[in-house]
């Protein structure tokens, strides 16, 4: 899920074009990351990091194991950042750094779908905060912060699409 947070993200109707050709408006990381198992505590499971120039407010996250996808979530790349200097999230995405002598780790929780028992899935992931920081400094070599633009038109025919 990915919420802009700054006023202004809307442009008009025009789409703003970068001046210059686009070199690359992807980045791609994969890192190993730990999903903290209750009764089991922490087990490695890969974390496809994915950032589009397109859709320059979001960071997409696949976690897989074995071949296997076990989730992903669209995550905003502004809260991301601010996750590696302190708490960040209210609701089904929560963030912060997490530090062991001269580890540190970025802690991420996730709430998912209801269980039939009437609670939550919940899912821990703890990545190397200086991977993930190099990350998003590879995304900001391709949109500065601040520098992000979406056209209404799209967002609209976005919105109205997953509405049908």
């Amino acid at each position: 899920m990915s919420i802009p947070g700054a006023a202004g993200v809307l442009e008009g109707p025009k789409p703003i074009v970068p001046k210059g050709p686009r070199v690359n408006s992807f980045v791609h990381k994969t890192l190993v990351v730990q999903l903290l198992a209750h009764g089991t505590g922490r087990c490695p499971v890969l974390a496809h990091l994915g950032y589009d120039a397109d859709d320059p407010f979001a960071v997409t996250a696949v976690f897989a194991h074995d071949g296997r996808v076990l989730a992903c979530w669209r995550l905003d790349r502004q809260m991301l950042a601010d996750a590696l200097a302190g708490p960040v999230g209210i609701g089904d995405v929560r963030m912060r750094p997490e530090a062991t002598g001269l580890w540190h780790e970025l802690r991420l929780e996730f709430l998912g779908d209801a269980r039939p028992d009437g609670g939550r899935h919940h899912a821990v992931v703890f990545a190397w905060a200086p991977a993930v920081a190099a990350f998003l400094r590879e995304t900001y070599q391709i949109v500065p912060p601040g520098r992000e633009r979406m056209s209404v038109d799209e967002l609209l025919a976005e919105i109205l699409s997953a509405a049908e």
